[in-house]
């Protein structure tokens, strides 16, 4: 099958899904008003890789079909394969201004750096490692949409999941020669709307013990399996709306997140790829290589929002003069710099790339992470300063509709700026609202927070994993060498 067009994804989605939004099922998602936007702007995504123009930046040759498979399944044999996914990935970010996270190349990159090393999967009873190499196969060759479910849902934070007095979250609870049986739930599943299929991952480390491995699980379905449904959060775009242009990225981008409720679903084992196996599903991420890949995607993908909001804010300090006085200029260099150290990280990360699992070629980590670690201060910090920079005219802004409205004339006199005509600022203020102070902005700012993880555990995480031995040594070699130097006493002078 190989790489579809939009026309071929929207027709896979079906009606059989069971998603729950605002206290009813939804119908079709491909035309209920709150989520047919992200439908449809996925869609969009997928017939750019089929653009004759484009197709040779987003495609590559599949090594089993010779179809053009999507160019976020290729396995890296070198830093050049790493810099053109990063080419692929860039083009399908800017097309959302790098406000859609979790389009299909996010969950492609993560299975494929998890299949680079399916060996460690493998097991004497089960070849979970070749179930997940098949699975990879799968997705690429037919190009499929996944979400993902990490968390289990916020009980107890006070206690790790096998010690809560509760069994609401997912767990393992019978087996039978098809598969396993899971019951409980999962949060966040973004995407879970518009998702051809689920990987339910570990996230949290579990305690080596008989009571968490029932925890201990990774496995990959499809959304309408029997016995799995969503109860999604309500939809951020604005219902009713005069124009769609008033909330031009939520109309679009909002990529809706849910609950996964699992009500004793069998799970085969060929869809299963850890099962009951804490030591395995502990550090999973980082000891495959598999988050080197995703921090590189999802790094991207910063680069590329980054590159839209100091845009935006730049041409609304331009719109009214306030980019002549020094301190808006200040604020702009800084939108600047947050910029530049992201794109410096990308081109760091793969000029330092090494050989991984797989053989495939691994982004260097550390510059990835430095990434991972800032970024979510950096998003809210260029929030804040679209909202400075805009200041009372963002709350001012009317609706797109009054253009064409009854007082067209008032709006086209007094809604104007030194650099921009009334309909140019209009659109321009009320995408610079969606940006940095609407509920999507909201939610933007939220998810960036906790997009891979704790961020007060990842910090932790940084400082185990960071080898600070060698500037350690450096320290004691420079005192050793200092003390060296002392002249002997009486001389009149510290050192020789």
């Amino acid at each position: 099958m190989g790489a579809r067009s939009g026309a071929e994804y929207l027709a896979g989605l079906g009606n059989k899904r069971e998603i729950w939004l605002d206290g009813e099922q939804v119908a079709d998602v491909t035309t209920d008003p709150r989520l047919a936007g992200a439908a449809h702007a996925i869609a969009e995504l997928y017939d750019l890789q089929l653009r004759p123009d484009l197709i040779e930046t987003m495609t590559y040759e599949s090594p089993t079909t010779g179809d053009p498979v999507g160019l976020s399944f290729i396995e890296p044999r070198s830093a050049d394969d790493l810099a053109r996914r990063r080419r692929m990935v860039k083009t399908w970010m800017d097309h959302t201004s790098g406000m859609f996270g979790r389009s299909a190349d996010f969950m492609n990159i993560m299975v494929t750096g998890l299949a680079l090393d399916a060996d460690s999967f493998q097991r004497p009873d089960r070849p979970y490692g070749a179930y997940l190499r098949d699975y990879y196969h799968h997705i690429r060759e037919r190009d499929l949409v996944l979400t993902h479910t990490l968390v289990t849902p916020q009980y107890d934070r006070s206690r790790p999941v096998e010690e809560q007095d509760t069994t609401v979250a997912a767990h393992a609870v019978d087996e039978t020669d098809e598969g396993w049986v899971i019951r409980g739930a999962r949060m966040v599943s973004t995407l879970c709307a518009h998702a051809d299929e689920m990987l339910v991952a570990p996230s949290s480390y579990l305690a080596n013990s008989p009571d968490a491995a029932k925890y201990a699980f990774c496995f990959a379905l499809p959304i309408d399996a029997p016995g799995m449904r969503f109860i999604c959060r309500p939809s951020l775009i604005p219902q009713g709306a005069a124009s769609a242009m008033d909330h031009p990225l939520s109309h679009r981008l909002d990529e809706i997140d849910g609950m996964v409720i699992f009500d004793d679903v069998l799970v085969p084992w060929e869809r299963t790829f850890v099962y009951r196996d804490v030591s395995m599903c502990n550090g999973l991420f980082n000891r495959t290589g598999a988050m080197a890949h995703v921090m590189h995607q999802f790094s991207t993908k910063n680069l590329a929002k980054a590159e839209f909001m100091m845009g935006l804010a730049m041409r609304v300090a331009e719109s009214t003069n306030v980019d002549q006085f020094l301190h808006v200029q200040n604020m702009l260099s800084e939108m600047i710099v947050f910029t530049e150290q992201v794109r410096a990280a990308l081109v760091a990360s793969e000029a330092e790339a090494q050989p991984g699992p797989g053989g495939a070629y691994q982004p260097a980590s550390m510059p990835l992470w430095t990434v991972r670690q800032t970024f979510p201060q950096q998003f809210q910090r260029m929030c804040e300063i679209i909202q400075i920079i805009g200041a009372g005219g963002l709350v001012a802004v009317p609706s797109y509709a009054e253009l064409a409205g009854p007082h067209a004339g008032d709006v086209e006199r007094y809604l104007q700026a030194a650099n921009a005509g009334s309909r140019e600022r209009i659109r321009l203020f009320r995408l610079a609202w969606d940006a940095a102070v609407s509920g999507f902005s909201g939610r933007q700012q939220l998810y960036e927070r906790y997009y891979s993880g704790d961020p007060v555990r990842l910090a932790a995480a940084l400082f185990e994993l960071y080898d600070s031995d060698p500037h350690k040594d450096r320290i004691d070699r420079l005192l050793d060498d200092l003390e060296g130097r002392q002249a002997p006493p009486g001389t009149g002078r510290a050192f020789t």
